[in-house]
């Protein structure tokens, strides 16, 4: 009797061990059913600028810091226009990636920024620039106001130690804003007034925390008052003040 009833839990166990697999099994074919419907938190999808972000979105943009070729086939993927530049400049101010964005409402003009600069230029303008000008004022970007990108210097222009990224072009200094409806917002003028203005620096300063690896503003010194200072650099983790 006893040999009878431990060969029926030999048999349960055995059902219930081909039920965990079948379950694990049935979960894996849904977990990838999912991902692939939504492959901005896929970590091996292709990154698309056309997919809203997600929660593999800041490691595939860490990625193409060290993988230009990939960086532009991701511009191409996302239909997004630039044009590849030849190298440029000696030294430590060699610029081997030279990408510019064609269609970016940069003015004066639109300088050619290494490709992840370009890369996050795309996405913080998709994400945070211009819903924030849409619920602050309700119009959109008309033009973008730079300081410039690319300048052959140390940081904050001293003779010796560390290179500044805009020394490379993997920078931007953005000083301003002018909406479709007229409306100019001033980085120098705006930063410590009040109202509506004040408010939409804040937003799209924040919100350019998630794309760039640096972010600096008025409220990070002096020498940054009258503009944002975006940049690439190579940190993992960014600094956003």
């Amino acid at each position: 009797m006893n040999l009878g009833i431990s060969r029926h839990i030999g048999k349960f166990a055995g059902d219930r061990r081909v039920l965990a697999l079948l379950l694990l099994a049935a979960l894996f074919i849904a977990g990838r059913s999912w991902l692939a419907a939504h492959p901005e938190h896929d970590p091996w999808a292709p990154l698309n600028l056309s997919d809203p972000p997600g929660w593999a979105t800041q490691a595939k943009l860490q990625a193409l810091r060290s993988d230009i070729p990939q960086c532009r086939a991701v511009l191409q993927r996302s239909e997004v226009a630039f044009s590849a530049l030849e190298p440029a400049g000696e030294g430590d101010c060699r610029r081997t990636d030279r990408t510019r964005l064609d269609a970016y409402p940069l003015v004066p003009d639109t300088p050619p920024t290494t490709c992840p600069m370009a890369v996050a230029l795309q996405i913080w303008k998709r994400d945070t620039l211009e819903p924030a000008a849409r619920e602050v004022f309700g119009s959109g970007i008309a033009r973008i106001e730079h300081l410039g990108a690319y300048s052959c210097r140390r940081l904050y222009g001293r003779d010796e130690g560390p290179w500044s990224e805009h020394a490379t072009a993997n920078a931007l200094d953005i000083a301003g804003f002018v909406l479709d409806d007229g409306t100019r917002i001033n980085v120098l003028s705006d930063w410590l007034a009040e109202g509506d203005k004040a408010r939409f620096l804040r937003r799209v300063r924040d919100g350019a925390c998630d794309g760039f690896a640096t972010v600096l503003s008025p409220d990070y010194n002096s020498a940054h008052a009258d503009h944002f200072h975006f940049d690439m650099s190579d940190r993992w983790r960014g600094t956003c003040r």
